[in-house]
């Protein structure tokens, strides 16, 4: 086996992050397809904790080649600094390669992504406001700039008259800073600094990828958010701007789909959602505080509060469909070990009938109840379990009935943040 790909399989946060960087010592490449900083993937190794929101995962693997792919937006302010971070902690950042063609998120993109959440009023999206919609509707409109824009230069500055042109006018009709004189001057000097730091790590990264996949190398595809916020195939419009499941990590690096051999999904014990949308399982009671505050449930990017609720399996079956998921992960599965009893969500009522699929649209998801599960709890530690065994029976059979839910083999389980706090039931490499 030679490809995996890493999806979160709820709406983000399920411990991606952790995940990949365990597997990264299996792998020869790890690599990022799309998205921008507003992922946010925290590891833990021997109790020090790594935030990271641009730089893959396997960074803390020397031997790891890491990769940012074309389908990536790039603030490059936040990727120099991650780099600056790691190299103080004593983290080699050598081996990583950034695709000249991933496009750059531009001081204007924030203006924007603030303007337009602004009009929404009480229909706002809940974006983190890092300039990501904007950047990925400047890509689609065919006027973005890329990092081989930026390192020729000239190319770098045309474009940016001919979008600060277009951008400046819709900000003088809506009241908003114009971004010309002395400030269009800052932001070139600035980006000239950028061109120079960010210049030893861009590389063309189509053929590196292809080339290693043909040599019969181990690659790891790492996402970011998870599939309820794929722009296609999530809760839209409460969704990102891109393209969350497992073929978007095909087009964020340019390989085909033929070369993916299994697709990992990602799925916290339990359930948690940022911003808004749809949740139909969200406890807004003692039960949830307590989740929260037990599985630290803030934001690694912003810092918000994460709505949780019980685990959804008409989510996960639905994630599982259109990634073509082969094995599942289970997160946090300590998390639960306080609990008496624990509800898992088998499928919806919606007036007087049973929904065991995903709906199509919001409001008929919105007519939706949770029809629920109570399984025992196991009311003990599982923090220094390291084989199935080792979990408490009702730790197993809660597992073992997940399983059978999203018809998919728990494969990993997840009982602590720390990289060696896993359970291996089944080999992914």
């Amino acid at each position: 086996m030679a490809s995996l790909i890493v999806v979160g399989s709820q709406w983000g946060d399920e411990g991606k992050g952790k995940i990949t960087d365990y597997l990264a010592n299996q792998a020869d490449m790890v690599l990022r397809c799309q998205g921008g900083s507003n992922a946010g993937h925290t590891i833990w190794v021997d109790g020090v904790r790594h935030a990271l929101h641009l730089v893959p995962s396997g960074i803390l693997n020397p031997d790891t080649v890491c990769v940012i792919g074309n389908g990536v937006v790039l603030d490059l302010g936040i990727v120099l600094l991650e780099i600056k971070k790691l190299q103080e902690e004593g983290v080699s950042t050598k081996n990583l390669v950034i695709s000249e063609k991933a496009h750059i998120i531009m001081p204007y993109h924030f203006t924007m992504d603030d303007y337009q959440e602004n009009l929404k009023g009480d229909k706002k999206i809940g974006t983190t406001r890092r300039g990501i919609g904007p950047a990925y509707m400047d890509k689609v409109a065919r006027q973005g700039i890329r990092l081989m824009d930026l390192l020729a230069w000239q190319p770098f500055l045309e474009k940016l008259d001919y979008n600060l042109r277009e951008k400046n006018e819709i900000f003088r009709r809506a009241g908003l800073p114009l971004i010309e004189g002395e400030i269009k001057e800052r932001l070139i000097a600035d980006f000239a600094i950028y061109r120079e730091q960010i210049a030893p790590y861009v590389g063309e990264t189509i053929y590196l990828v292809n080339e290693a996949l043909a040599a019969g190398q181990k690659l790891l595809f790492e996402g970011a958010q998870g599939s309820m916020l794929d722009l296609d195939h999530g809760t839209y419009p409460f969704v990102t701007s891109s393209n969350t499941v497992a073929a978007g990590s095909c087009t964020g690096v340019g390989i085909g789909p033929t070369r993916i051999d299994k697709v990992l999904g990602i799925a916290k014990a339990y359930c948690t959602r940022v911003g808004e949308g749809p949740f139909p399982t969200e406890l807004k009671d003692e039960t949830g505080d307590n989740l929260r505050n037990w599985g630290n449930e803030f934001g690694v990017t912003t810092g918000r509060t994460r709505r949780v609720g019980w685990f959804d399996s008409v989510v996960v079956r639905y994630s599982a469909l259109v990634n073509g998921m082969t094995d599942l992960c289970l997160t946090k599965l300590d998390i639960l070990d306080k609990l008496p009893e624990i509800k898992v969500c088998t499928g919806y009522s919606q007036t007087g009938h049973i929904v065991t699929k995903m709906p199509s649209t919001l409001e008929e998801l919105a007519k939706c109840k949770p029809i629920y599960e109570t399984l025992p709890g196991w009311m003990s530690d599982t923090t220094a379990c390291r084989s199935f065994a080792d979990l408490p029976e009702n730790a197993q059979k809660y597992v073992l009935r997940l399983e059978e839910l999203c018809g998919l083999p728990v494969s990993l389980v997840a009982v602590g943040p720390d990289r060696e706090q896993i359970i291996v039931r089944r080999d992914l490499f």
